[in-house]
């Protein structure tokens, strides 16, 4: 398997051009990194690394940074508000008609809406920024600054979300895969090897076979990402005798089993650990009200306990739900085909292929969306079940990675196979 995968990469480096993007991404690669340990000033970094060790949440948000928030470098919020202004921007097509109609325009409607939401990414990047000013302050991990300081360091970091959103544009665009998902798979493989060393330190022998188990889950796990994000259910496509005279006869519309991919584990994440971060602000309040709810989430809602990981669970099979029905629209796939002259056998077109394609949906979106639900909520059913206390990576951090490399080796395949029909034309 290896060999293969090496002799795959080997020959899409012998391309040119796919050679000339894998050193555009790595060299933005570099400088990604390189900016990450540029730290900002007046930080404890050992009060804060302790910090990240004892919060699930704060880790949790670590990885959507890119891994640049644990140092709390210039670039600590990282693509954190570019991801939740894309979040944002998503919701609001469903319920303003001009986004809508945007996103129904191609290309240009494409750009206006990716406009819009790099304008919301400034302000919530501000808000964050000050949200994790007062959290870290809260926690002694730095110090009070007075306005000017305050506001040059909210600066600091506003522009190093922006840098780093602009480092992932130069990726999308001149590189080998989508920038943001690769600067959060970056992120994490560049933490991966000190968490590993840390965890298999604190391994002891009576706890070798315990290991062993856990590892066998975990590439267990992984085959299944695998499985879930290449599963699709094939519905036949047959084409009128109009369609077939111009060569139209037979295909079929690919039902990916999971549509949504991370983005509902995303949702769900900012919804869950709101409760957590507010708890650190609640603990310390003068109204013994607002002190015993800071408690109450302290204690019964902390992301080991029942409650927090069945919220999680629910909040990802709903996002899940939602975000399919507005990435896919069976009116509009039923009209196309209407259009096209294309019909399922069987079905009637019209009202009849919708209530067959939101039939099919429904059950696949459901698999999909308990899979992710389980793969969320991993970590505290692995640390329940083998009592391991510090796991290195979570079901949310396993999912990029898999994803990335997926997409990465797909888009790659699709250049090698363009190049090898550009040489079969030239030769012909």
């Amino acid at each position: 398997m290896f060999s293969s995968l090496f002799q795959f990469f080997a020959s899409a480096f012998k391309q040119p051009d796919i050679r000339k993007k894998l050193l555009i991404t790595a060299l933005v690669l570099f400088f990604f990194r390189l900016s990450a340990h540029i730290p900002a000033a007046g930080i404890d970094t050992t009060l804060l690394k302790n910090l990240f060790v004892s919060s699930p949440i704060l880790s949790l948000l670590d990885v959507f940074s890119g891994g640049t928030l644990v140092n709390f470098s210039v670039m600590a919020l990282g693509l954190g508000p570019y991801i939740s202004a894309s979040i944002i921007v998503q919701l609001l097509q469903v319920v303003i008609p001009k986004l809508e109609e945007l996103s129904k325009e191609g290309e240009y409607g494409q750009e206006q809406i990716d406009r819009y939401t790099r304008y919301l990414t400034l302000p919530l990047a501000s808000f964050q920024a000050f949200a994790m000013y007062l959290l870290l302050k809260n926690q002694g991990v730095i110090t009070g600054l007075n306005p000017l300081n305050l506001t040059a360091l909210i600066i600091t970091m506003v522009a190093g979300s922006v840098f780093a959103v602009w480092l992932g544009d130069l990726i999308t665009e001149y590189g080998v895969s989508n920038g943001v998902s690769f600067l959060i798979f970056a992120g994490i493989i560049a933490r991966l090897p000190v968490v590993v060393s840390q965890s298999l330190t604190t391994i002891e022998v009576q706890d070798f076979l315990k290991t062993v188990t856990f590892l066998a889950v975990l590439l267990l796990v992984i085959g299944l990402i695998v499985f879930m994000n290449e599963a699709i259910r094939k519905i036949p496509i047959n084409y009128s005798r109009r369609s077939r005279a111009i060569g139209t006869t037979f295909s079929y519309l690919p039902l990916r089993l999971n549509q949504a991919n991370v983005i509902p584990i995303i949702f769900a994440v900012s919804v869950v650990m709101m409760p957590s971060l507010l708890s650190q602000f609640l603990v310390n309040a003068a109204d013994p009200r607002l002190k015993a709810l800071g408690h109450f989430f302290i204690s019964d809602f902390s992301p080991r306990s029942f409650w927090y990981n069945f919220v999680y669970f629910a909040l990802v099979v709903g996002f899940t739900f939602f975000y399919t029905a507005v990435i896919f629209n069976p009116e509009k796939i039923a009209e196309n085909l209407q259009k096209s002259g294309g019909f399922i056998p069987g079905i009637r077109p019209g009202s009849q292929t919708v209530s067959y394609l939101n039939d099919i949906l429904g059950k696949i979106t459901l698999a999909g969306a308990i899979f992710l639900g389980l793969v969320a909520i991993m970590p505290s059913l692995i640390q329940g079940f083998f009592g391991i206390s510090n796991l290195a990576i979570g079901g949310t951090g396993v999912l990029i990675i898999v994803s990335v490399v997926l997409e990465v080796m797909r888009s790659l395949e699709s250049q090698l196979v363009m190049k090898k029909y550009d040489r079969f034309f030239e030769g012909s």
